[in-house]
């Protein structure tokens, strides 16, 4: 979770994108996301540093991940009842960049993406019972329908309600949320790699594909300019 001083009231993903200065960040599947192009461990660690330093965090904080070419930053408020995106992470998202280009270090939107592993049920409280148990995740925000990594490190799964049986095609799919500049670009490449357009219908915010077995997978995209097209992130 995160702290900056501020409301806390919560906002959509167009708001997020609406908001001038943050061009560094995208809101995808899991919050607002931005990666700093750090060139090496110990410049990305001089980040994290900073990050820590910025007078807009309080007790709580954004979720960092240090590798050895860059630094991935997520801002996600985790509570029982909410789990997205508040007035306060505009700031912090702004601190951070202003922090990342005081040391040289720039962005990269199009690294940012999240993954999410989406299971069709039937007795949906039974199967999300079992993954919860096996995976050793909990629910998001106590809805039932979803689990997460304590950690806050491996995808989250969502468990969609089925109606009834649908024998002729896979109940398990991935769920691939991208930079809302990004999905075009994304869905070529996985069609020219072999893949087929199954639906298209909740263009531009979601589009089902296949590969060339049948397997799916959903391109999600969250706060894109088109206000018709906008979507909470989940």
């Amino acid at each position: 979770m995160t702290y900056v001083a501020g409301s806390t009231e919560r906002i959509r993903p167009k708001r997020f994108h609406e908001t001038p200065g943050l061009e560094d960040w995208r809101v995808v599947g899991e919050g607002a996301c931005a990666f700093f192009r750090a060139g090496s461990f110990a410049a990305g660690a001089r980040l994290v540093a900073a990050i820590a330093e910025s007078p807009g965090i309080g007790d709580d904080h954004p979720d960092v991940d240090l590798r050895h070419d860059g630094v991935h930053v997520r801002l996600i408020t985790v509570t029982d009842e909410y789990y997205g995106l508040t007035e306060r992470h505009l700031e912090l998202a702004r601190e951070i960049s202003a922090a990342a280009r005081a040391l040289g270090i720039p962005a990269d939107p199009s690294a940012v993406q999240t993954v999410q592993v989406t299971v069709d049920a039937l007795a949906r409280p039974a199967v999300v019972a079992f993954w919860r148990a096996l995976l050793g995740y909990q629910d998001r925000a106590n809805g039932g329908e979803d689990l997460i990594d304590p950690l806050r490190r491996g995808a989250p799964f969502y468990f969609q309600q089925m109606d009834e049986p649908r024998p002729r095609r896979n109940r398990v799919h991935v769920d691939v949320w991208v930079p809302y500049d990004q999905a075009e670009a994304r869905i070529a490449a996985a069609l020219a790699a072999g893949g087929r357009l199954v639906s298209d219908a909740d263009a531009p915010s979601n589009r089902v594909l296949a590969d060339p077995e049948g397997n799916e997978a959903c391109v999600g995209v969250a706060g894109p300019p088109d206000p018709a097209a906008d979507r909470p992130a989940r």
